[in-house]
């Protein structure tokens, strides 16, 4: 076998090596690749989707179940909210203040209570073990409503805070381009974008100096200056630059927000999160995942809760208030969840202290802008949250709702992997729409 690589072949290798960035979701797709149908309207343009990373207790948030006793409902009570009928747990009391803008689905149900296989299916729509891995949500958006969409934006179009999920390829079968960029850091530092620059002692001034220096080493551009792919490949790292020196970068320094409001959303990683991805969507991103995590309760489940429903309520609670009060919340879905919820009856015995285990047979999720109705319960759970009463609702369900907020319903449902007789998400009758939501 010939190993000796032409200087043709170590070009496409280096064009093709660049599609694995956010950076190359610009570059012209490979001839005889498929192109994705045109995007019908739809009353969604963005995703914001805040991934309770381990497993939400529903009877600690959005499902209480004061009536249940100690054993099921611990020390925590419910509160009544803004709609009449509909309560959440009294350490939510600012999200109680805003329930006429979200929906609560507390039929959720599916039959994994284990973390991988969990966040697959809540993520794609399919059950783990069949022959391809599926694209999870935000490669899905990003391929329909990015750059091949009409997205004409200069930051990427799925962006990950502050890092990705981890638990899967979440691009599957769509590659490595659809990935999200994860930006790392804590949103609650500045300059979190590029902390691991500074961290180095490398100034702004001394990122420029290495640049100027590789492009008067880099004499292909010149050499090839017709060449479609390097003129790409030049505008994407004009790209990359933009997003750690330019105006690009901007958007990513919240010093610009009011000291007010961020005090609103909570100075902690996840609250200037929420306050990040609104400034995202409001600069055109089609999909953020907001990774917070830290609700795999096992052990000391209601003292973590203590802090943690707190930063949650006023995270999410100001993010709604803000994006309605700014035009953003009736084109920009919030999805709230986790991969499953935790068993109903805590156990009080030592070292568990009140802990919760996994739980895929019921739990909650919130869904509220881009379309979906606000001051709306779909489904119910039994007295004790332990089964699905009423109107089960699969993961597949709420994705393909989603999918047809966004205009990409029926694309979506077409988009096959190569040689592969597959969908990205499963065919109608294996999910509905959620229709008394839209």
């Amino acid at each position: 076998m010939n190993t000796h690589l032409t200087r043709r072949e170590t070009l496409r290798r280096t064009v093709e090596g660049a599609a694995g960035l956010w950076l190359a979701g610009r570059l012209p797709l490979r001839a005889g690749a498929a192109t994705p149908p045109a995007r019908s309207a739809g009353s969604a343009k963005s995703v914001i989707q805040i991934w309770l990373w381990g497993g939400p207790p529903h009877l600690d948030t959005f499902d209480p179940k004061p009536e249940a006793g100690n054993d099921y409902a611990g020390p925590f009570k419910a509160v009544e909210t803004n709609v009449p009928g509909i309560r959440i747990c009294d350490l939510l009391p600012s999200l109680a203040r805003q329930a006429d803008k979200y929906a609560l689905i507390r039929s959720m149900t599916h039959d994994s209570n284990a973390h991988e296989t969990a966040t697959y299916m809540v993520q794609t729509g399919h059950k783990a073990g069949e022959r391809v891995i599926y694209p999870a949500t935000g490669a899905v958006v990003s391929r329909f409503c990015g750059a091949e969409g009409g997205y004409t934006g200069q930051l990427p179009p799925y962006i990950a805070l502050t890092e990705p999920l981890g638990r899967f390829d979440e691009a599957g079968f769509l590659g490595a381009r659809y990935k999200p960029f994860a930006t790392g850091g804590d949103p609650s530092q500045p300059k979190f974008l590029v902390e691991g620059i500074a961290a180095q002692g490398i100034s702004d001034q001394q990122q420029r100096d290495r640049r100027e220096l590789l492009n008067k080493l880099n004499t292909l551009p010149r050499a090839l200056p017709q060449n479609a792919a390097l003129r790409a490949l030049a505008r994407s790292e004009e790209q990359a630059y933009d997003m750690i020196l330019g105006d690009g970068a901007k958007v990513f320094d919240l010093s610009a927000e009011k000291d007010e409001l961020r005090e609103r959303y909570g100075r902690n990683k996840f609250g200037q999160s929420c306050l990040m991805a609104r400034r995202l969507v409001e600069k055109g991103v089609p999909y953020v995942t907001i990774n917070y995590n830290g609700w795999d309760t096992h052990k000391d489940n209601f003292t973590i809760l203590r802090r943690k429903l707190p930063e949650l309520d006023k995270g999410l609670a100001t993010l709604l208030q803000d994006l309605s009060e700014r035009g953003l919340l009736a084109s920009t879905i919030v999805w709230c969840g986790g991969e499953f919820g935790r068993t109903p009856k805590a156990d009080f015995s030592a070292p568990w202290n009140g802990g919760r285990g996994h739980w895929g047979k019921a739990f909650s999720t919130l869904v509220a802008g881009g379309g979906f109705k606000g001051g709306q319960v779909v489904g119910a759970t039994d007295a004790r949250g332990e089964e699905v009463k009423e109107r089960p609702v699969s993961p597949n369900d709420v994705i393909a709702s989603m999918y047809a907020l966004l205009g990409i319903g029926a694309q979506a449902g077409r988009l096959h992997p190569p040689g592969e007789e597959a969908r990205a998400t499963p065919a109608p009758q294996a999910g509905g729409i959620l229709k008394e939501l839209i």
